[in-house]
């Protein structure tokens, strides 16, 4: 309702009008940037921020890759099995680049590697010629109180998944309380090419074993932080190159 002519409104209206101003400027002008902010806040709840997004084979490190990359989603199609998916475009920078979930979907070694076959740039590196050699990740077993192995059981299912049976992830034989011999299933870096097989087929709701970019693993970054609410523990080694440099 409108003041009568003459009479100047009250403080109490103006601040009210204000008040629907501003509100309405939100919504029209600043829409997208808070739902940006959410979709980042969401994304790094779940382990999934920029920093930790699994790209595909051949990818460069990943500011390299963000700035290589076209967007062009031709990566994306030329997966025969939907590992790829499209970051949304409110996801910042990080919009319309490619990334996988392992959980879901993992990477399936195709031998072709056509995803990089597909990318007109070099933002995955044509100088991969061997899936084996990919470096899209490293898994970890981040949660011991979920791995049923480390718990006593019989589960070797990271174990079986790994394409490179054997060699990324062995089962090795450790001694616990009271004599208790356990398997742990043991990452050997060199080997890993972070497929994220493993981590797909752990049987817990929530996967003891994660893949994570080498960055990150090295940064720690999940350690003590995921999943949520619950300890962070590395419980089973990540092996490191018999000859260790430093380097990877």
């Amino acid at each position: 309702m409108s003041e009568p002519e003459g009479v100047k409104p009250s403080s109490a209206a103006v601040m009210s009008g204000r008040r629907r101003f501003l509100g309405n400027s939100v919504v029209a002008m600043g829409g997208a940037t808070v739902i940006s902010l959410l979709l980042f806040a969401g994304l790094g709840k779940a382990g999934a921020a920029p920093n930790v997004l699994l790209r595909p084979p051949g990818a460069l490190p990943e500011a390299d890759f963000a700035a290589a990359c076209v967007r062009c989603g031709l990566c994306v199609r030329g997966c025969p099995y939907g590992t790829l998916k499209l970051l949304p475009g409110n996801a910042g920078l990080a919009s319309g680049t490619p990334h996988f979930d392992a959980r879901s979907v993992p990477c399936e070694m195709c031998s072709d590697i056509p995803c990089l076959a597909a990318c007109p740039t070099a933002a995955l590196d044509p100088g991969l010629r061997s899936i084996e050699a990919a470096r899209m990740g490293i898994a970890e077993v981040v949660n011991r109180e979920e791995c049923l192995s480390l718990q006593g059981m019989h589960c070797d299912a990271c174990y079986r998944a790994c394409p490179i049976k054997g060699e990324a992830i062995t089962m090795e034989i450790r001694y616990g309380d009271h004599g208790r011999r356990v398997f742990v299933p043991t990452v050997h870096s060199a080997r890993c090419t972070g497929c994220g097989k493993c981590e797909h087929a752990c049987v817990p709701d929530v996967a003891a074993i994660r893949v994570v970019p080498l960055a990150a693993a090295k940064a720690g970054l999940l350690r003590g932080q995921w999943p949520e609410g619950r300890p962070g523990h590395v419980a089973a080694a990540v092996r490191p190159p018999a000859a260790a440099t430093g380097k990877d």
